[in-house]
């Protein structure tokens, strides 16, 4: 049996551009790293990618204005909303030819 990855091309060069950025990002890529199977919260995030927690928060904000991360929030035994992060992208493909840039997305599922 074979699994098909679902994949995304980017077609607008400032959104081409803003991905790259991201995968440039260490900080970025760690967070995509481990957020890509299971939800978590920031400090489960800024432990399991060994960033700082003020890294975590601003990379996250990033990562969220590019639409690269599933949002979702959840009660914790406090009373207090705590938001968890998952990676909505398994890999990215980008292919630079004859300057022109090919940049897919290969989804999360």
């Amino acid at each position: 049996m074979q699994i098909l990855d679902h994949v995304f091309k980017i077609e607008e060069i400032e959104k081409k551009d803003n991905i790259l950025e991201v995968v440039a990002d260490k900080y970025c890529r760690a967070i995509l790293d481990t957020t890509m199977y299971k939800p978590k919260s920031v400090m489960e995030i800024a432990i399991d990618a060994k960033i700082p927690l003020s890294t975590a928060y601003r990379r996250l904000q990033l990562l969220e204005e590019q639409k690269l991360l599933w949002t979702s929030g959840e009660i914790n035994e406090d009373g207090k909303r705590m938001y968890l992060y998952k990676s909505k992208i398994k890999g990215i493909k980008c292919q630079f030819d004859s300057g022109r840039i090919e940049v897919e997305l290969i989804l999360n599922n």
